[in-house]
């Protein structure tokens, strides 16, 4: 007779659970550019991108703290070291040059995955300059 473990691990090996995690997270970046006529996206320093593990063409979400909005894009390559963070066609008139966002990478994993699993966060001064970066957000105190 089978107890509830074992249905429940069968169940998981049966449907290949998934679970969407935060990837990588990058605090309180200030927008250079906002560019209407531009095709679409979100150019981000390439520095950044390949220290945060965000790929080229890849979703984002950008949580802008000025105006509370959300939108969804993806990141493109800036020119390396530029400190470039430009919101690009459509998007452009979701944040003005000078908003600070947030900007978010999600992936999916599978349990084995995430056992070892640990997001990237990456944190900016007003300058776009990296102060440090972390793999895991503190605990919120009451």
């Amino acid at each position: 007779m089978f107890g509830y473990n074992s249905l429940f691990i069968r169940f998981q090996d049966l449907f290949n659970m998934q679970t969407t995690m935060l990837k990588a997270k990058l605090h309180r970046a200030t927008v250079t550019h906002s560019e209407l006529g531009y095709e679409g996206s979100c150019a981000i320093d390439g520095k950044v991108l390949d220290f945060s593990g965000i790929r080229e063409y890849e979703q984002i979400q950008i949580y802008n703290i000025n105006t509370g909005g959300r939108f969804t894009t993806y990141a493109i390559r800036a020119e390396e070291g530029s400190g470039i963070f430009s919101v690009n066609g459509a998007a452009a008139r979701l944040a003005c040059q000078g908003d600070l966002v947030i900007i978010c990478a999600f992936a999916t994993f599978d349990e084995k995955e995430l056992e070892n699993f640990k997001p990237t966060l990456v944190y900016f001064d007003e300058h776009n300059n990296v102060t440090h970066s972390s793999h895991a957000i503190p605990v919120q105190a009451a």
